[in-house]
């Protein structure tokens, strides 16, 4: 929004922190009021208190571990842990983690189902790819509707419940690498006809 508006003579710093203040509720209001008169004169001011007050050092290391750490629950699908990796992140807005590390915390903590699945869908290593490629393979890949049946993970005490699991694992496997193999081959039958559309309007 402050991109958006420009004063002659007027730094960006200021108008961020003239409309700061609209973008508090709740606690970070009451906070915000109750610091002294010109006590914040520079957004720098602003941005260390304001992670001083909500994000204490010990708070800010425990979240980055958290993040650090992550690894796929076992009752968990993909699009679970894609959601709850990305809330992580969000709960840690100044975690510091550049995407490329980001997207390698999370493959890593993937299990290897998940793990062969995006290699499948990268069509190679999905950690071969740009930051933006494997972005998209992983956001692609956590909109595809699959169930892994929950009650499962309550079925797991007995060898036939094991077997019963692992064979629930292995047709999710195989249901993503059939979906991304049809998106391979479509995108593979089109490619054809668009360039034969293109050679037509030339």
């Amino acid at each position: 929004m402050t991109a958006t508006l420009k004063y002659r003579d007027v730094p960006n710093d200021v108008i961020k922190l003239m409309l700061f203040p609209y973008s508090l509720e709740g606690a970070a209001r009451i906070w915000y009021e109750k610091e002294p008169p010109n006590s914040i004169l520079t957004w720098d001011d602003l941005v260390n208190k304001f992670v001083n007050q909500f994000f204490p050092p010990s708070k800010t290391t425990h979240l980055k571990n958290e993040i650090s750490r992550f690894t796929e629950k076992f009752d968990e699908t993909f699009s679970e842990a894609w959601k709850r990796f990305k809330e992580m992140l969000r709960a840690c807005p100044h975690h510091g983690f550049t995407e490329l590390t980001q997207i390698d915390t999370f493959y890593n903590g993937l299990n290897e189902n998940d793990q062969d699945s995006l290699n499948v869908a990268a069509g190679g290593n999905l950690l071969s790819k740009t930051t933006r490629e494997a972005l998209n393979i992983i956001e692609n890949k956590s909109k595809v509707r699959y169930s892994r049946s929950k009650s499962n993970v309550s079925r797991v005490n007995t060898t036939s419940r094991e077997s019963s699991s692992k064979m629930d694992d292995r047709i999710d496997k195989l249901a993503d690498q059939i979906s991304n193999l049809v998106e391979l081959l479509i995108r593979k039958l089109s490619l054809p006809l668009r360039l034969k559309r293109l050679r037509n309007l030339v």
